[in-house]
């Protein structure tokens, strides 16, 4: 598999560039290596996908963002990027072919004649699902409803009344574009009297009222996959709005959120999770549960635990949505000082202090000596 090249080489344009500059980028090239200019071309046609690729990802926020992040693992699902389904040039123009319109005509690229025809991929559409994080741990299912516009099944999208159908617009002739000359210079630019479709509605159907759609609510299951994290993205293909003139539906963008735990705490795949312990845990050891995704997990605490130590439970993490290992679970040990004792507990601790001071380390022994030597030069100065 050929390697994928940096998108703002493709477009030879700065990470800093505004969206017109990317635009502009974007229109010179497809106009370089469209296929009617190149017919036969196969080296031009593939950077004519490779700029629409490119293109798709840079001019949007999103996508971008993750992109800059992430490269193009980043984008891998989003709809975009690797993902992207430009598997034709025809493909191209259906998500990009307003902006060929002024090139080529048609708004397709070259297409000329019979505006109505051309097919157009509907709109994509954008939500969001919120889950805990032990689904996101195991992977769930979550229905909702969508509202979104389908096809009119009264006048089966041709926006007409039932008995009629459109007619050819008088203004362009059926081509949906129309030109205008300037001087030497010709320009080529969408019918404004029936907006590059050919074709007008006289007689508009009484349920759509002449927009071909209408609007209806859609219940639809999300499944979501095991080790899905915040901000993740999943594409349900064809869940978007309906397509125009036969086209193909859009897509459905649902961005995952995933609640914050009250015992885990998420880094990518690996948990960490903060395990409270006494001193005389800490001192002699002991054996605990603690609570693992699966439940719990008999843990054996070494004696002369450290205050902030971490013990690896290695397989115990998040599993990875893309096929990868499986996170650990890091357990970070606190040991907590009691606000208030009882009377045995102050006598045993105060025997504890005294053993303290009469079995010194040489550490402790060290930093004792350099306090009372600090306290006596500070009497003699006065």
């Amino acid at each position: 598999m050929a390697t994928k090249r940096d998108y703002y080489i493709v477009l030879m344009v700065e990470k800093t560039a505004s969206d017109d500059e990317i635009k502009r980028a974007y229109r010179k090239l497809a106009a370089k290596h469209h296929p009617d200019r190149n017919p036969g071309d196969e080296a031009a046609i593939e950077a004519f996908k490779e700029a629409a690729e490119a293109f798709d990802v840079l001019s949007n926020a999103e996508k971008k963002a993750r992109y800059d992040r992430f490269g193009h693992a980043g984008v891998e699902g989003m709809g975009g990027g690797a993902g992207a389904g430009f598997g034709e040039a025809s493909d191209i123009m259906d998500a990009f072919g307003e902006m060929f319109g002024d090139f080529f005509g048609g708004g397709g690229g070259g297409r000329r004649g019979g505006g109505a025809s051309r097919a157009r991929r509907g709109a994509s559409l954008q939500t969001s699902l919120t889950i805990e994080l032990l689904d996101a741990a195991v992977g769930c299912s979550r229905d909702m409803e969508i509202e979104k516009h389908v096809t009119c099944v009264t006048c089966v999208g041709t926006g007409a009344k039932p008995g009629t159908k459109p007619q050819q617009c008088d203004y362009c002739g059926g081509r949906g574009q129309v030109v205008q000359s300037q001087g030497f210079f010709r320009v080529q630019t969408t019918c404004p009297a029936c907006r590059g479709v050919g074709q007008i509605v006289r007689e508009k159907c009484t349920d759509c009222r002449g927009s071909r759609f209408v609007a209806r609510t859609s219940k639809i299951t999300i499944k979501v996959p095991a080790g899905v994290d915040n901000g993740m993205q999943l594409c349900l293909r064809g869940e978007g709005e309906a397509g125009e003139h036969g086209g193909p539906a859009g897509d459905l963008l649902v961005e995952i959120h995933v609640k914050p735990h009250t015992l885990f705490e998420r880094d990518g795949r690996h948990l960490t999770c903060q395990v409270p312990i006494t001193f005389s845990q800490a001192a002699l050891g002991t054996e605990m549960d603690i609570p693992i995704l699966t439940g719990k997990h008999r843990l054996t605490v070494a004696a002369g635990t450290q205050p902030g130590e971490i013990l690896r439970l290695r397989g115990q993490g998040m599993p990875d949505p893309h096929g990868g290992p499986r996170g650990d679970l890091h357990v970070q040990f606190h040991v907590e000082v009691p606000k208030k004792t009882t009377k045995k507990q102050e006598e045993l601790l105060r025997q504890l202090a005294e053993i303290d001071e009469k079995h010194v380390s040489a550490h402790r022994k060290t930093f004792f000596e350099s306090v009372k030597e600090f306290f006596g030069a500070a009497e003699e100065a006065e």
